[in-house]
């Protein structure tokens, strides 16, 4: 895991001494997902810097040092991530005719090999792993960028003028101040408000973008950039599971599913490092670990956090899970004061807008973690794969019941439930848990009502989704001078053909959700501490098998990842498990009524909005105000409109 950088001149008017110094400029601003080492090339014939960041995972020697050259000095590369099926390719490369050896036993010359063998594009269908990849190649003078198949690693490019740059976090862009121009793409921040995050290619910058998971580009010696191009496609894969979906017994199924799992698992514990994982107690994490130790010989190091606030603590539940597995346990529980002083950080950890608020507990257990270990695996991506959303099961299931009331009625009732505010909403539950079915148990059961009452006014399942998913449901109305733009996957010739809601909604959370937020978020939060994270539900064979998973493995009695469970139940007994999801979270609606108040009143001062002019004052103010009153949830409305203004400040946009 590391960071890469990169500056071509297009115009070829820089010395080796420049390009080396623009490039180690950038590497500087992202150092910290590289501490063991840093690296420079340039070739000023074509203009070309490269810098690299290195955390040390596999080969710590010398022979793993980057920028790499292949063994016949076509190909210089700085990579970000790792390649799991990298000895398996050693071992076939090591057959092919005249082979000349190795230098060392990095995944990185690996790598390189196999590009010098096979080809770019051949390679990269043939890697297992996660991965940003820049590489000049010396013979046809053009630049190759590729990023892995779900979007794990980030990679980030822009043309200004006669210089194009790219880097692993944005941050590395805008330290090349004298060219680089900060122009916020008003577009891009409609979007950000919708959903928290920016959706990929598009940046908060104008002319800057982000390179799509599963691609690959080319920036040819005349300065032209190819289209990205697929190498491998989560649509095509929805695609063709359609007419493929499992239809042997549920019980082949669900132990196909493990033994493929344990395989992944034990790939991905190969490190030079130690090694451990993060614990939540949650189905995807206590699979994740409880496999995990099938595979190892000593009891595997587990992570978690815990909260004061009941609400929002998982780490008696882990703990629970951790003594049954047997591994060696580490907890910390965190004050709010805690939290509250990751807050100033986040715009410099997050380079563009992010508000996701689940951030700070992901990045102080990261912190936490990185003290023992400097690896950790994590069970990102089983939601999104295997059905565990809220939304899709008790979300399809209400807009199949929803849909057939009139629009009259159902604003009706919208109206109604949104009367009542979320705390009173919170007592009923409350007074009646213990009488309650399951399917009605549920934690913050008032900010689930109002965000239903907001998605009742749906005309269609994709404006359905787009309202379930989103933050501010009018995002052009509070954006000045901004029309929110459409992702790639919003196009309906972008999207899976099936009728089937779930596995649509599984499809679009995993296209969009899951790169741009989830991984977003914990690359970030892990890598500004320098500790690598691996996702082993994301590997491309987990996710080709999930796609033809039958509904019924995914749900059942309206319970998602029903096939993650019956492996699970095999490790951990059912009652460990079984408990309402619980996300992980940190009570952002009371700090902002609390300690955050002032703070918040001072990013929203009418008058500060007024002048910045990215808002319509307005509706920002009513929001906040509702928020105070309790008449509302809006902390996540407002959540997002205080990271954008601290992201302002912190960069002096």
């Amino acid at each position: 895991m590391c960071g890469i950088a990169g500056f071509i001149d297009l115009s070829r008017s820089s010395d080796a001494k420049r390009l080396e110094r623009i490039a180690r400029k950038m590497g500087d601003a992202q150092n910290m997902r590289g501490p063991d080492g840093s690296g420079q090339w340039s070739d000023p014939d074509w203009g070309v810097g490269l810098d690299h960041r290195r955390l040390a995972i596999i080969d710590l020697t010398e022979e793993g040092v980057q920028p790499m050259h292949s063994r016949s000095g076509r190909f210089v590369t700085v990579y970000n991530g790792e390649i799991y099926n990298y000895r398996d390719l050693r071992a076939e490369l090591e057959q092919t005719e005249g082979f000349p050896g190795w230098r060392g036993h990095s995944d990185t010359e690996v790598m390189l090999e196999a590009i010098e063998q096979w080809g770019f594009e051949d390679a990269l269908q043939r890697f297992s792993g996660m991965f940003a990849i820049a590489i000049w190649d010396r013979q046809e003078h053009c630049l190759l960028l590729a990023r892995d198949r779900m979007g794990e690693k980030p990679l980030y490019y822009s043309r200004q003028g006669d210089n194009f740059l790219f880097g692993s976090e944005l941050k590395a862009l805008m330290s090349y101040k004298k060219y680089f121009r900060r122009s916020i793409d008003r577009d891009s921040l409609a979007a950000y408000l919708r959903y928290c995050y920016v959706p990929a290619p598009r940046t908060i910058f104008k002319d800057t973008f982000c390179l799509m998971p599963g691609t690959w580009t080319c920036l040819y010696p005349d300065g032209k950039l190819m289209e990205p191009r697929p190498y491998w496609s989560l649509l095509d894969c929805a695609r063709e599971a359609e007419n493929k979906i499992f239809t042997a017994p549920d019980e082949a199924i669900i132990e196909t599913l493990e033994d493929l799992l344990l395989k992944v698992i034990e790939r991905e514990m190969i490190s030079d490092v130690p090694l451990g994982a993060f614990l939540s107690g949650g189905v995807d994490s206590s699979l994740i670990v409880a496999l995990m130790q099938q595979c190892a010989l000593a009891p595997v190091k587990t992570f978690t956090i815990g909260f004061d606030d009941e609400a929002y603590n998982e780490a008696e539940d882990a703990k629970a899970v951790a003594e049954h597995i047997g591994t060696e346990h580490t907890e910390l529980y965190v004050t709010p004061n805690d939290a509250l002083n990751i807050i100033p950080q986040i715009p410099q950890i997050w380079d563009q807008p992010f508000s996701d608020s689940s951030q700070i507990p992901t990045h102080l257990v990261s912190r936490m973690t990185r003290e023992h270990v400097t690896v950790a695996l994590s069970g990102d991506g089983g939601d999104e794969l295997f059905a565990g959303y809220n939304r899709h099961a008790r979300g399809c299931s209400l807009w199949n019941n929803l849909k057939n009331i009139p629009a009259p009625l159902r604003k009706m009732l919208a109206g109604w439930m949104s009367a009542i505010p979320p705390h009173s909403w919170d007592k009923v539950f409350k007074m009646y848990g213990p009488i309650l079915p399951a399917s009605l148990q549920m934690r913050l059961p008032g900010q689930k009502i109002h965000k239903l009452a907001a998605v009742m006014g749906a005309h269609s399942t994709a404006e359905y989704y787009r309202d379930l998913t989103s933050i501010w449901l009018n995002p052009d109305e509070v954006t000045r001078k901004a029309s929110e733009f459409k992702g790639p996957f919003q196009h309906t010739n972008r999207q899976p053909t099936q009728d089937e809601l779930t596995g649509w909604m599984q499809f679009m959370d995993a296209a969009n959700y899951l790169p741009d937020d989830i991984l977003t978020k914990v690359d970030r939060a892990a890598m500004a501490v320098s500790l690598e994270t691996r996702a082993p539900f994301l590997d491309h064979e987990i996710v080709e098998f999930s796609q033809r998973l039958p509904l019924h493995l995914r749900i059942m009695g309206g319970q998602g990842k029903h096939a993650l469970r019956q492996i699970l139940y095999k490790y951990v007994p059912r009652e460990m498990i079984e408990r309402p999801k619980m996300g992980f979270g940190v009570p952002i609606d009371s700090w902002l009524r609390g300690p955050l108040r002032e703070w918040a009143e001072e990013m929203l001062h009418p008058e500060r909005l007024d002048n910045e002019g990215y808002f319509n004052t307005g509706q920002i103010r009513l929001a906040w105000n509702e928020h105070l009153a309790g008449i509302k949830d809006n902390q996540y409305k407002i959540w997002s409109i205080l990271m954008f203004q601290s992201w302002c400040e912190h960069w002096e946009i």
